[in-house]
């Protein structure tokens, strides 16, 4: 595949993924008062309190956030990621102005409320895992998430738990419990089905990367600093050559992979990547190694009861 079919397909996903992200907020979230976290979690809340549109608000709070993004951790932050979220913004505003503020569906049948949560979850999670799929992000909270991870003890993953949660509990005080708790499926659903785009093969939550590259240390500093995840180098040797190569061992979340891909692609066209399926990860970021282990007890004593 050559560079300008590479990046066709890279901005075919930006702006497929960006216009589905739109089309689940505007047609199905923000008229059922889902608030599911994110920036546009904010944006229904404000437009159903004040009004606002929910695609200048996206455009007013993730811009902001994304120069801080680049002051923080630099340039290389990614102009992508500015694309995305103000494709979201613009097809958000749009979608809008064609179909009103009242969605698609009837209302008055509190069933409706439901569809929206199932069916607003999985075009969201479609259109997300498209942009990711590209190496970019719709920025917004995200962001937010990556600088707590940087300056906190909390890992990435907590970090964005973190920050949905305060937003869906907001939703429960303007809307209600049941508000609450339809975001609630609403972000799990995406959570899932973002996982099933990024990566359409394979069953695991993560996967183990090797990466071989004479670009290492620009890599391994993308991987610290753009993906909020640590590694290990191993020593290793060229077989033909006898000199030392080095080799990245990371470990990533399903939905990391693709940003990942595209550091290493665009640093280092000649690297060397094995990606292995993680059966089970434990550690910061990911499953607490006390929480397996309480686990592994659990099943031997439920055996042991058993025999």
């Amino acid at each position: 595949m050559t560079k300008r079919h590479y990046r066709f397909i890279e901005l075919f996903y930006i702006v497929t993924g960006s216009f589905l992200t739109a089309a689940g907020i505007a047609l199905f979230a923000t008229p059922a008062k889902i608030a599911s976290g994110g920036v546009s979690g904010i944006a229904t809340i404000l437009y159903h309190t004040l009004g606002f549109d929910t695609g200048l608000v996206i455009l007013v709070l993730s811009v902001p956030l994304f120069v801080l993004g680049v002051v923080i951790f630099g340039k290389e932050f990614g102009i992508k990621s500015l694309s995305g979220t103000v494709l979201l913004s613009l097809f958000t505003s749009l979608l809008n102005q064609i179909f009103g503020y009242g969605g698609v569906l009837d209302y008055t049948n509190v069933l409706s409320v439901l569809l929206s949560a199932i069916f607003g979850g999985v075009i969201m999670g479609i259109g997300c895992g498209l942009v990711l799929k590209s190496g970019a992000n719709t920025g917004g909270t995200d962001i937010v998430a990556q600088i707590l991870a940087r300056f906190t003890p909390l890992s990435l993953g907590s970090s964005l738990f973190l920050v949905d949660t305060v937003i869906i509990v907001a939703s429960g005080f303007f809307f209600g419990l049941e508000s609450a708790l339809y975001a609630t499926i609403t972000l799990y659903i995406m959570g899932a089905v973002i996982d099933k785009v990024v990566l359409s093969f394979g069953t695991r939550s993560a996967k183990t990367v090797f990466i071989i590259s004479e670009k290492r240390e620009i890599i391994q500093k993308a991987i610290l600093e753009q993906l909020g995840h640590g590694g290990t180098i191993l020593s290793g040797s060229g077989m033909f050559t006898g000199s030392d190569r080095p080799v990245i061992m990371t470990v990533v979340m399903n939905h990391k992979l693709a940003q990942l891909t595209n550091i290493v692609h665009k640093t280092d066209n000649r690297a060397f990547m094995v990606v292995q399926e993680a059966y089970q990860v434990l550690g910061e970021g990911f499953t607490p190694i006390e929480e397996a282990a309480w686990a592994g007890l659990s099943d031997v004593t439920q055996q042991q009861d058993k025999n």
